[in-house]
């Protein structure tokens, strides 16, 4: 079955090694996540070996230094991984969030022990990675985290409770957003790595989280009550959590504009291979002029969304992507994503309601890119500081 809509759509920025590891990608994902949709949906989480998986396929942390453990390659390398789980009609492995941004803080800011303290185990899926910074009541706004972590002798005691945390369930790392010096304000915030499991004094995982979509993906609240973890643990210098994060956002709300473009074209692709076999008043669906209308304009909107996602990758691996840039692309991309799905769904009729198809599985699964990474009111208010 074909993964792509411009079969002969070849971006600037994709060389040969990526094309190869796209096909490795592909491979693995068709034998080992899309059969395992609805037993994950059920269980609320992949299988923890998965993960182990994955990091033996090479899969994970590819845009990482070699002698980091990672695979050596660039931004690009991420989003063909990216790009083929979205193909795959994945809803439920939490890849971006471990391999393309979370990894990335200790990449960036982690000194070279703590590096290879962690990364390699990151890179193999021997160890699962996890980012606090959303509470009951902070979103977007992370000034105003609540977390504390009040420094006691040789450790940081953290007190507080974080929510919507994807990989919650099998996360061995955490990077937790706290208050250093919860007087500072945002020039209090300091990030640390906290190495987690279900004994470590102070620490626990709340029940898991009842969504309208991606069931499969782990998602939990996490609960510090004086966990005490290791000053050696902090990442960068006390008080730049907040700018550490700001220099990191960028990567992220690229990845999810990459990964709403590929959802919108896998759409399209499953709901033009629906409407050639599905009859209606004695002619196939794809036979009316409003199927192929429809069809069209997702079609063009999809192609509209790889060229703006082919240019940000690439400014991503020229280091060139600003703030705005960004912003304008996971704004964009994920309200083009919805729309496209919510007419794909719409040519299903009434199969398109049931979860059982993949196109509802989208559907439900894309109303979120709007929302986590700043939601796309905020990028409106980053792309408008540009003007």
């Amino acid at each position: 079955m074909t993964t792509t809509l411009f079969p002969d759509h070849r971006p600037t920025w994709q060389t040969e090694s990526h094309e190869l590891l796209r096909d490795h990608a592909r491979a693995f994902f068709a034998r080992e996540v899309t059969p395992r949709q609805a037993d994950w949906a059920r269980q609320g989480h992949v299988d923890r070996e998965l993960w182990n998986r994955a990091g033996a396929a090479g899969l994970l942390l590819t845009d990482i230094a070699e002698k980091d453990g990672g695979g050596g390659g660039d931004f690009g390398h991420e989003a063909v991984v990216a790009q083929e789980l979205a193909y795959a009609h994945d809803s439920a492995f939490g890849f971006t969030v471990h391999s393309t941004i979370v990894s990335h803080y200790i990449n960036a800011y982690g000194t070279e022990e703590q590096k290879r303290r962690w990364l390699p185990g990151l890179a193999s899926g021997e160890k699962v990675v996890a980012v606090a910074m959303t509470e009951p009541g902070t979103g977007s706004d992370l000034q105003n985290v609540k977390t504390t972590a009040i420094r006691d002798g040789d450790h940081y005691v953290v007190n507080g409770a974080k929510t919507f945390i994807s990989n919650g369930t099998h996360c061995d790392l955490v990077v937790i957003v706290a208050k250093t010096d919860p007087a500072a304000g945002g020039k209090g915030i300091s990030l640390l790595v906290a190495e987690v499991d279900n004994n470590v004094a102070g620490f626990s995982r709340g029940a898991v989280l009842e969504k309208i979509g991606m069931h499969g993906w782990d998602t939990r609240e996490l609960f510090f009550d004086d966990m005490r973890v290791p000053v050696e643990n902090i990442l960068g210098e006390e008080g730049s959590g907040f700018a550490e994060l700001m220099t990191q956002l960028p990567r992220e709300r690229l990845i999810i504009g990459v990964a709403g473009v590929a959802v919108a074209e896998a759409a399209v692709i499953e709901t033009i291979r629906y409407v050639k076999e599905r009859d209606a008043f004695g002619k196939k669906l794809l036979d009316f002029q409003n199927t192929q209308f429809v069809l069209a304009e997702c079609k063009a909107d999809v192609y509209a969304g790889k060229a703006l996602i082919d240019d940000g990758i690439r400014r991503q691996i020229d280091g060139t992507l600003d703030a705005a840039g960004a912003s304008m692309i996971k704004l964009w991309a994920t309200d083009m994503q919805c729309r496209v799905v919510d007419k794909c769904l719409q040519l299903f009729g009434g199969y398109g309601y049931m979860m059982e198809y993949p196109i509802a599985q989208m559907y439900t699964a894309s109303r979120v890119q709007r929302i986590y990474g700043g939601t796309n009111e905020i990028m409106k208010l980053l792309v408008a500081r540009s003007l």
